[in-house]
This record gives structure tokens, sequence and C-alpha cells, in this order.
């Protein structure tokens, strides 16, 4: 039986390590059949190399660094050479600086804020002016994020930068849509990675999570996940776009 992304070419940004959310979606889309690329960037790249030498059929890995022109440019080159078209990308790509994160929500700058908007929130309107060109018979872009309905502790302007990232989300879906290309978003619960340990205060989120969730919740599982992730990178939900799907054990969902 074909697996649900048989045949399809799916890039996959933001994997550092293999305890990474990216890196349980590239790991299931290639057991779902399909052709995949990583990307990685800066400091990473090196990570996202060695990580990439642990999938079951390694994947390559080009140098993407949202915030560089050229570089969205060079990699719609490159696999427009290689693959000729792209049917689904994985935005997992979030940065903010130490002063966005902790205790003092106040002290951050524009100048910091406005790193943490470029990377974690613009960066999903980069990824279109890169792969849109390539998605030829529509495609599917899908997002990480972490539901900001509510104001949270020490995440700050991330969880700013995330409640902007579902607006734009439903902005592309209005703009994309008629080209048969659809953008959503999965909100995940906590997920223990690299990404969240930099996070002041993550295990406040850890300590409540399980408890509150109906379903539980298991920090260090990122594949419930990346099973949303791959259902809708597939054609399975032909006719979604503009939601944010939540993967959190149902916490969303409930009160005290």
């Amino acid at each position: 039986m074909p697996g649900l992304l048989e045949g399809k070419n799916i890039v996959v940004t933001g994997v550092l390590t293999d305890a990474s959310i990216a890196y349980s979606v590239a790991r299931l889309a290639q057991a779902e059949g399909a052709e995949i690329v990583l990307t990685g960037a800066g400091r990473g790249l090196s990570l996202t190399e060695r990580t990439a030498r642990k999938l079951e059929r390694r994947a390559d890995v080009l140098e993407f660094d949202v915030t560089v022109p050229e570089h969205l440019d060079a990699v719609r080159e490159a696999l427009a050479e290689r693959w000729g078209r792209v049917d689904g990308v994985l935005h997992a790509i979030g940065f903010a600086p130490a002063a966005c994160l902790g205790d003092d929500f106040m002290g951050a700058t524009w100048d910091d804020v406005s790193v943490a908007f470029h990377v974690s929130t613009y960066s999903l309107k980069a990824l279109a002016d890169a792969f849109v060109p390539l998605m030829t018979d529509g495609g599917s872009f899908v997002g990480l994020d972490f539901d900001n309905s509510q104001a949270y502790p020490a995440y700050n302007w991330m969880g700013v930068a995330k409640s902007a990232l579902q607006s734009l989300s439903r902005y592309l879906a209005k703009e994309l849509g008629p080209q048969g290309i659809r953008c959503n978003l999965v909100a995940a619960g906590p997920i223990r990675t690299m990404a969240a340990k930099s996070i002041p205060g993550f295990a406040q989120f850890e300590e409540v999570w399980g408890e509150r969730a109906p379903l539980g919740w298991e920090i260090e599982d990122p594949e419930p996940v990346a099973k949303a992730c791959v259902a809708l990178l597939s054609d399975w939900f032909p006719a979604t776009t503009g939601e944010v799907v939540h993967v959190d054990g149902g916490f969303h969902a409930v009160g005290i």
C-alpha cells in the first residue's frame, strides 16, 4: 500500500538534532514515501548535516538562511534542477534573542523584537517566496506553532511572534488558495527539544501539561506532532487551509 506522501517532494526546515520535531517529521515523511531535502543555516548547519545521516535514507542538506534574500533564489534554483517541483514544506524556524524571553517582558527593545519577528514569523512568507514558484501542481505549507491565545510565563515576545505567525498563515491561505496551495499550522504541546531548553522557565510547562491535558502528554515524544504534520502535507486534507490544528493532548480546550 503506498504511503501518504508517495511520490511527493518535501522540504523540511529546522532539523538540528534527532530530538527535533522537524527530525520526526522528516523520518516519518520518508517512511510514507516522500523524497526530502533538509535545510539549515549558520552555526546550526553542521548539526543539521550530522543529524541527516541518522535518517533511514540520508537526505541532502541545503544552506538556507531565511533572512538572506540570495538564499531564497539559490535554494529555489537548486530544487528546480533537482526535482522540478516542490509539493510540501515544513516551517520549523524560530528564534528570539534572550531579552525577548524570561521574566522581563518590558525589557526587550525593538531591535530584539524585530529579530524574533523576522526569523519566527516573516520566515513563513520567505518560504512561500522561495517555493511557491515550484508548486506547479498545488502544495502544502505546514508550520510548527505554539498556541498563544493565552499569555504564558517566560514565553513573552516569542508568544507574540507566534500569534503573528497564526495571522500570517491565514493571509497566506487566502493568497495562495487559488493556486491550490494550502497553509496550516500545528500547535504542539511542549516537547523537550534544543529550542525548548533555551526558554527560561520551560520546566513550568512540563510540570502542568501532562496533568491538565485530557489525553495526557509526553514531553519527550514528538511523534504525535509529526503525524499531524505529515497528514497535512499529504492529500488527505485537500480542503483545509488557514487552520491551526492542536496536537497538545487537549490542553488548549480545558480550564483549571
